[in-house]
């Protein structure tokens, strides 16, 4: 019997092994990003499937990889941790994406956490990478639903108004505001012969934005009044 045959076996063993813990360590990672990044994507929200899938695979990846590329144990974390400056970055970047206000907060707030599972997962820690799952699944699913039952969810509404009267228009559109305690963030004034264009949006509640939008109409200093489209904070 060859000498080196229980050599092999062993290393055969060991390779076998760490492969296996590896590649099941990446999957799952992948399965739960894919998992939060559904719920996203159906909500037609911006880091949608394959953002999620990436992040927390990459994150798995990189805390395998911190692990295995080491040199000494006291530097097995040190590619792990500059994830979380990483996601820091993507995440500005999400939030930074709206000018007219700040919006994506839940969007680089989700991105964060599911780095974290990808981290759980990278580093074997299996039930903690599901039960965060499950936690950030109800908070996004439940309490969103929740948020939109009793109206506490903000909207950046953006109107669209004509008038002869420029000054007449922004003051009555001032008032208006005042009188709701509402937000104009961005206004576009624009000469639209014979009438003017005036453009803006504005920060409120769903129901705020109800009641602003009959108030803009019920306004004797506007020609036309209509809603170009709504935003919803994150």
């Amino acid at each position: 019997m060859n000498p080196m045959h229980p050599v092999i076996d062993t290393l055969r063993h060991h390779l076998g092994v760490v492969l296996t813990s590896t590649l099941a360590r990446l999957t799952l990672a992948a399965f739960l990003g894919g998992t939060i990044g559904l719920e996203r994507q159906l909500r037609h929200k911006p880091a949608g499937l394959r953002t999620n899938i990436f992040i927390c695979f990459g994150a798995a990846m990189f805390t395998v990889l911190s692990k295995q590329l080491a040199g000494v144990e006291s530097d097995s974390a040190r590619i792990a941790a500059q994830i979380i400056p990483g996601i820091g970055f993507i995440g500005a970047g999400s939030i930074l994406h709206a000018k007219t206000s700040v919006t994506g907060l839940t969007t680089a707030a989700t991105l964060f956490v599911v780095a974290s599972v990808g981290m759980a997962a990278g580093g074997g820690l299996y039930l903690t990478a599901f039960f965060a799952t499950i936690l950030i699944l109800i908070s996004l699913v439940l309490l969103g639903r929740a948020e939109a039952a009793f109206a506490l969810k903000a909207f950046v509404t953006t109107y669209e108004v004509t008038g002869r009267n420029v000054d007449g228009m922004l003051r009555e559109v001032n008032r208006v505001l005042d009188a709701e305690q509402l937000t104009m963030h961005s206004i576009h004034i624009a000469n639209a012969d014979p009438d003017f264009r005036m453009v803006f949006s504005v920060d409120g509640e769903a129901e705020q934005q109800s009641v602003f939008s009959i108030r803009l109409h019920e306004a004797t200093a506007f020609a036309t009044v209509s809603t170009l489209g709504s935003t919803e904070h994150e």
